[in-house]
């Protein structure tokens, strides 16, 4: 009993040392927001730079998806510090994992989902949009993002529900009967920025329609803006997964702003739509527990609680930070509504960074504020680096270029297919005819599927 008070004295003492070495901020000051910037990305990059599978560019250890959202991050931290020395980094791992200019490399493509792939699309429109520097001889990094719309949009399924995109590509896969949150309104993202940095109205008229059917189902009920995580086939789409994630809202917020600004306000809907969610948004600024966050502190509620966020939901409050403090730029009137969390939660955040031997490690439970959690990784990395970054937007106060605005990134609407035909698809009114066609062509694709593993199995 002695030596466990002695061992418990100790290890808090240890706690408060590292409490005692967070990073410093002065969230009203660039300068200090940008050290802080820096301090978390260097960090984060040991990770990257000591991971097993260093020797394939883009490829993290046990997940592919997360480079792409790391190389997002790093591409605002960027854009809002001018701090180039992990451009080489992104530009490598991004040209690398282009595949067919589309972000499907045949190396993983067999065990990809939707929502995978559409965050590698997010971080070329990101790029583009703030001209990042590109390589010669490389595709363009809008082409790139159009490359994934060339190769998502045909996915969309009417086979059941009406319409939507599968989490899930491949019928083996766990997943292939639902239809989520994030890779439709990952795809409704990146087609509205497309029309907002193309000027084209055919990747409008694919964001309204992902909108508008994500409106007949539980992913988004406008009546109350609350956004489900799932739905199923099985139910056609009535049933709902109501875990309740920071990157789901943000990625249909932000979508609606960009169509906001690409129609010039003309359709209250997306004003609307960016309004109410931001409103249903603020449960994750939760006013009750959490060690007092008292409403001024982003949190994954549904597992930051209990402290079991997995790798994956640890960067989501990175995406929430940067979609939303992006639209401030687009939107007029809605930094009020914003910033001012934004603020106290990276201010947290960097009292959070205290753990390890040099007290720049940062946990993943932000309100918990000096008082490391004890965790640390290159997620929490991502995601504290995407709320300090998000709050150097206001001092750049430039909005996304388009291709009309002084955009240098070059469009090629026909990237990641084999047509050299240069049309963007033409959004078809989708009748009877086109539900039963895709039906059978689901069945077609299953039995076949389920053919061949027979095959395999008897060794054939």
């Amino acid at each position: 009993m002695i030596l466990s008070k002695w061992l418990a004295t100790l290890l808090g003492g240890a706690f408060a040392v590292q409490g005692a070495l967070a990073i410093e901020l002065n969230i009203d000051d660039e300068s200090s927001l940008k050290s802080a910037a820096k301090t978390v990305a260097t960090t984060m990059m040991k990770y990257y730079d000591s991971r097993e599978s260093k020797d394939i560019p883009g490829k993290f250890d046990g997940t592919w998806w997360e480079g792409g959202s790391m190389f997002m991050t790093l591409i605002l931290y960027w854009f809002v510090t001018g701090d180039t020395q992990f451009n080489d980094a992104v530009q490598e791992g991004m040209y690398f994992q282009k595949g067919d200019d589309n972000f499907f490399p045949s190396n993983y493509s067999q065990y990809l989902g939707n929502d995978d792939q559409v965050f590698w699309g997010l971080a070329a429109i990101t790029a583009a949009e703030f001209n990042y520097p590109e390589r010669d001889g490389e595709p363009s990094w809008v082409s790139l993002a159009q490359g994934v719309f060339n190769t998502q949009y045909p996915r969309w399924d009417t086979s059941s529900c009406h319409g939507g995109m599968r989490w899930q590509i491949w019928p083996y896969q766990d997943g292939y009967l639902t239809k989520n949150a994030i890779s439709n309104g990952g795809l409704f993202q990146l087609s509205a920025r497309l029309a907002l940095y193309t000027g084209n109205k055919t990747y409008a008229d694919w964001a309204e329609r992902i909108w508008d059917w994500s409106a007949t189902t539980p992913l988004l009920k406008q009546k109350n803006w609350n956004i489900a995580d799932t739905t199923t086939c099985g139910t056609q789409c009535t049933d709902h997964g109501d875990f309740q994630w920071t990157y789901n809202y943000a990625t249909y917020i932000s979508g609606a702003a960009y169509m906001h600004n690409y129609t010039n306000g003309t359709e209250t809907k997306w004003k609307e739509g960016v309004e109410g969610l931001i409103k249903t948004s603020q449960q994750f600024y939760p006013t009750t527990g959490f060690n007092g966050a008292g409403g001024q502190i982003l949190a994954d509620i549904t597992c930051e609680s209990g402290g079991n966020c997995d790798r994956n939901q640890i960067t989501f409050k990175a995406y929430f930070s940067n979609w939303l403090g992006m639209l401030t730029t687009i939107v007029p009137g809605t930094s009020d509504l914003i910033f001012p969390q934004l603020k106290t939660s990276a201010q947290a955040a960097a009292k959070q960074c205290s753990g390890g031997d040099d007290g720049t490690y940062c946990g993943t439970r932000w309100w918990k504020q000096a008082t490391w959690d004890g965790t640390k990784g290159l997620e929490q990395q991502m995601s504290v680096l995407g709320v300090l970054s998000a709050n150097l937007i206001p001092f750049v106060n430039k909005a996304p270029v388009t291709l009309s605005s002084g955009g240098t990134s070059k469009s090629n609407p026909n990237a990641g297919t084999n047509t050299s035909d240069n049309k963007v698809p033409v959004l078809n009114t989708i009748g009877t005819g086109d539900r039963a066609g895709a039906g059978v062509l689901t069945v077609i694709f299953v039995s076949g599927w389920a053919i061949a593993v027979t095959w395999m199995i008897r060794g054939g």
